[in-house]
Order: C-alpha cells, then sequence, then structure tokens
C-alpha cells in the first residue's frame, strides 16, 4: 500500500501524521514523538508532505527535503476550512493532508538557514526597540511625578537618562533617584546594543545581492532592504507584484457582490513587520514632497493633491511592493521612467 500525501500536525512534544494513498484510502493516522518524526519519515517513500507554515515549520520541511519527501508549507488561515468538525490533532493532520493536494492552494516557500538566520537579526532587533520604548515611557511617566517633563524623541530621553547617570536632578529623593538611575542605565545599555543590530544588519545588507538590488529603490533602506530579502527571497512564489501586495495586506478589502465593486480599507493581513518597514519609508517620502519638491517624485506629488497624506503614503506603500516584486524577480536594479 504506497502512500502518496501525509498530513502532518506540528507541535512541541506530540505530533500527528495523517497519510493516505493514492485512492484516496487511509493509510495510517497515528501520534509521534519528536524524537520520532524523522525516523518515522525515513522509512516512507517519497511522498507529498503538507505542513502548516509554523513555529519550526521550516527547519522540518528542510529536514523532511532531506530525506527525498516533497514538502509544501501552508498559511494556517487557508487550512481552516477542511477542518470538518472539532479540534484536535487528528482532525487537523487529516484536514492538512486534504488541502496540499488542492490545486488551488497557496503555498509558502521555504526558507533557507542563511534566510532564518537573518529573520532572527530583525525580530531581535524588533524586540530590543520594543524595550527601550517601554523603558523610555516608564522614564517620562516617573519623572512626571516629580514635574520633570522629558521632551520627545528618543535622543531627549537618551540625553535625561545620562543626565540622571551623572547626577542631574539631586532634589529628588534619594529613593528616585536610585529607581531612575537604575532604569537609567537600562536604556542607555539598551540603546548601545541596538546600535549593534543595525551595523550588523547593514553589513548584512551589503553582501546580499537581492538586498543590494532593493536599495536601488527610493524609500527603501537597509533595514526594508533585508527584511524583504530574507522573508521572501527571489519572490517567485508570487504570480504577480500585486499578489505580493496583497499579501503585504497593502491592498483594499473587498465587498463586492451582485455587479457591484466595494473596496474599503486596506486589509493588513499579511507579514505585519514588513508592512510597518515599507510604510515608514514611504512616510520619509512623503515629507520630502514638502521639504524638496524637486526631488520628489511627481505620481506622488499629484496624488498629494487630491487625497490625504496617510492615504497617498499607503498607496505608495503599495507601488514600492509592486516594484519590490519585479526587481526580485527580475533580478535587476530599479530603473525609473524618465520623461
Amino acid at each position: 500500500m504506497q502512500v502518496t500525501t501525509v498530513g502532518l500536525d506540528l507541535a512541541k512534544t506530540i505530533f500527528h501524521v495523517h497519510g493516505v494513498t493514492e485512492d484516496g484510502e487511509v493509510a495510517f493516522s497515528r501520534s509521534l514523538r519528536r524524537s520520532q518524526v524523522l525516523r518515522f519519515f525515513d522509512r516512507l517513500a517519497p511522498c507529498l508532505v503538507g505542513v502548516e507554515a509554523c513555529a519550526s515549520s521550516h527547519y522540518r520541511a528542510r529536514e523532511l527535503s532531506k530525506l527525498g519527501h516533497t514538502v509544501r508549507l501552508m498559511p494556517p488561515m487557508y487550512v481552516k476550512p477542511y477542518v470538518k468538525r472539532g479540534k484536535s490533532d487528528a482532525v487537523d493532520a487529516e484536514a492538512i493532508c486534504e488541502a496540499v493536494t488542492r490545486p488551488t492552494m497557496r503555498f509558502v516557500e521555504t526558507k533557507s538557514e542563511e534566510q532564518q538566520a537573518l529573520l532572527s537579526l530583525h525580530r531581535a532587533r524588533d524586540f530590543v526597540v520594543r524595550q527601550r520604548t517601554q523603558l523610555i515611557n516608564m522614564l517620562r511617566s516617573l519623572a512626571a511625578e516629580f514635574g520633570i517633563v522629558i521632551a520627545r524623541g528618543v535622543a531627549r530621553a537618551i540625553d535625561f537618562a545620562n543626565g540622571i547617570i551623572e547626577g542631574d536632578h539631586p532634589e529628588l529623593p534619594e529613593l528616585a533617584q536610585d529607581v531612575l538611575r537604575v532604569l537609567s542605565r537600562q536604556l542607555v545599555d539598551l540603546h548601545n546594543r541596538l546600535g549593534w543590530y543595525e551595523i550588523t544588519m547593514r553589513i548584512q545588507a551589503r553582501l546580499s545581492r537581492q538586498a543590494q538590488l532593493l536599495q536601488t529603490i527610493p524609500g527603501v533602506g537597509p533595514v526594508t532592504a533585508s527584511a524583504v530579502a530574507a522573508t521572501i527571497g527571489s519572490g517567485h512564489q508570487f504570480r504577480s507584484g500585486r499578489e505580493f501586495a496583497a499579501w503585504l495586506g497593502l491592498t483594499p478589502r473587498n465587498h463586492s457582490s451582485g455587479g457591484k465593486e466595494r473596496l474599503g480599507k486596506i486589509t493588513k493581513m499579511g507579514d505585519r513587520y514588513l508592512r510597518q518597514l515599507i510604510v515608514v519609508g514611504m512616510t520619509s517620502r512623503v515629507r520630502q514632497v514638502a521639504n524638496h519638491p524637486e526631488r520628489a517624485d511627481p505620481w506622488l506629488a499629484d496624488l498629494l493633491q487630491r487625497k490625504p497624506a496617510r492615504l497617498a503614503t499607503v498607496a505608495m506603500a503599495n507601488k514600492t511592493a509592486r516594484i519590490m516584486w519585479a526587481v526580485l524577480t527580475k533580478n535587476e536594479p530599479y530603473r525609473p521612467h524618465t520623461a
């Protein structure tokens, strides 16, 4: 009895596999411990293996591919409609096994170890940025209780922290000075550590051919370029630039019915981190229209005359996402159209 398709439901300790033959007959449905997974698939003849794209899924996909299996990763939200009833590991594995054979199913490209290493750098940097923001907010709130107002901006907060460390504001109670001093040292140390992440990220962006190509696009810096290159690679898993923009959640939500087309706000689906980086980069281009109109994009300047700034920013982010896809798939630098 030759098994052709297997659905693998991942977990921390107990995994579940569901296999079917070519005629759709169930060959097995059983639980496996983490140490048994690779040995189990090593004994199977090469077949199609479906896995939900989640934590550790890319590692599992690489390991199973080394054993000769064809592994397909799928977004969990696309697998959910195939769950018949209830919620269990066996039901999920069966749904994965069925979903992976659908001709219209969309798959996630398996990331290499190098891509995941670079993404780990981005995740760690984003984590440190959020920690720094929390510390700054804590310092602001505690200082405000004593009538001290810290000006807006990270640089002003770092200056205040350095002043507290050096002994400024001696009028504060001794206990309050100790608390603020400990938080200030933590903030300064975190800020210096963030500098290491950014320097390392810029170095990695110089080493990546794809990141260098993306940096030829206006408004795309080394952080955004390396994040996009590490996340989607060559971009060939998307059929068009519009599909990539839709995956990022930068396209309008569609509520059309009965021949009437109704478009709402952007969906905000997909990778939130990438979408945030691209929108922030396009925000700087929107500001450039007011500060340096001679260097502004004519398309963006014309759009700002008709639409609000935030709407124009998102529209520019949508357009830039499509340009990113074209640059990556064609493996060529961006060349703007000139009159």
